[in-house]
């Protein structure tokens, strides 16, 4: 594939012994596409996360950039590292932990950052209780994750204008400092709540000023959630009778509407329940015999048995 700055009849200047004519040079981009095996990386994204269209498109923009940002040092076309750190908004189990794991194999492979690992923390994690506590445990975070992603979950309780002896600030003030002069070996994600985010940003611009690309994570909707039951299952061995899927595809809308939904993981967690209802329903017949199939399905009995359909509330207090 060659590159449109190459061709230009117009340019007639003889190049001296020690400027060589990279404009006569050209580079096979799906090649270079290829060996980088990033399709690897996008192609399990796709296999994991149901829907989110416009946050896998943003994800194939980035790499993109990536892609053609290598190329173009081949050509010893200089320009700025680009600023990659990112803000995800949107309610709990939307894929947002996913993307940020994903897009540090894709910046490994692409070699903006050395490593690719990801590293989750929340407030507590970075700020301390007393004066001199702060600084040396938002350096350990960042020690750690160096070379790869930092997400940093509920980003917004950094911040505490309201307590004057809140040292969340200070961890503020170090993180500014780092993305910005390691950028090229770090990219930290803010995640969290669409509106306590703006609110944060709104307080702390050099922050927002630092943020490239702002993610927002749509709600799935019932048939995202009725697929992303059936991947979850699949990925265990388990199987939906006819009966327990419409069974589930009544749930999924009742459980919408009740306190503390979290999207994919609360249907993860309705799951692990009726994973749970089948094998003592299993265990309390014993004394049958059983094959592949009876392990492998869950029935409408499982589903049914759920608190959702008996009272109308969450079933269990794991989807707090």
């Amino acid at each position: 594939m060659e590159s449109d700055i190459m061709n230009n009849p117009e340019n007639t200047s003889v190049p001296t012994r020690s400027a060589h004519r990279v404009d006569d040079a050209s580079v096979d981009l799906e090649a270079e596409f290829k060996a980088s095996n990033i399709q690897e990386v996008l192609d399990k994204l796709d296999r994991e996360l149901i829907g989110l269209k416009p946050i896998k498109t943003r994800i194939r923009e980035i790499a993109a950039l990536l892609l053609v940002d290598r190329l173009r040092r081949q050509f010893e076309l200089t320009s700025e590292t680009p600023t990659l750190h990112m803000n995800f908004t949107g309610n709990p189990g939307t894929g947002k932990t996913t993307v940020a794991l994903r897009m540090g194999e894709i910046l490994k492979r692409l070699g903006y950052v050395r490593e690719g690992h990801l590293v989750t923390v929340t407030r507590d994690d970075l700020v301390g209780q007393y004066i001199g506590h702060t600084a040396p445990k938002t350096k350990e975070v960042i020690k750690k994750a160096m070379g790869g992603v930092l997400f940093i979950d509920e980003a917004y309780y950094l911040y505490k204008p309201e307590n004057e002896r809140d040292y969340g600030q200070e961890s503020i003030e170090i993180l500014l400092q780092v993305m910005e002069n390691n950028r090229d070996d770090l990219v930290v994600v803010l995640a969290g709540y669409k509106d306590k985010m703006d609110r944060f940003f709104q307080s702390n611009p050099g922050m927002r000023s630092r943020i490239a690309h702002h993610l927002d994570f749509p709600d799935y909707s019932p048939e995202e959630l009725m697929a992303i039951a059936k991947l979850m299952l699949a990925d265990q061995n388990y199987r939906l009778s006819a009966e327990a899927e419409k069974a589930l595809a009544e749930y999924i809308p009742v459980r919408m509407k009740l306190a503390h939904f979290a999207n994919a993981r609360s249907i993860r967690n309705a799951l692990d329940r009726a994973r749970l209802r089948q094998a003592n329903r299993l265990f309390a017949s014993r004394s049958k015999t059983l094959n592949k199939l009876d392990l492998i399905t869950i029935e409408d009995e499982d589903i049914r048995a759920s608190q959702v359909f008996q009272e109308g509330k969450p079933d269990g207090a794991d989807d707090d």
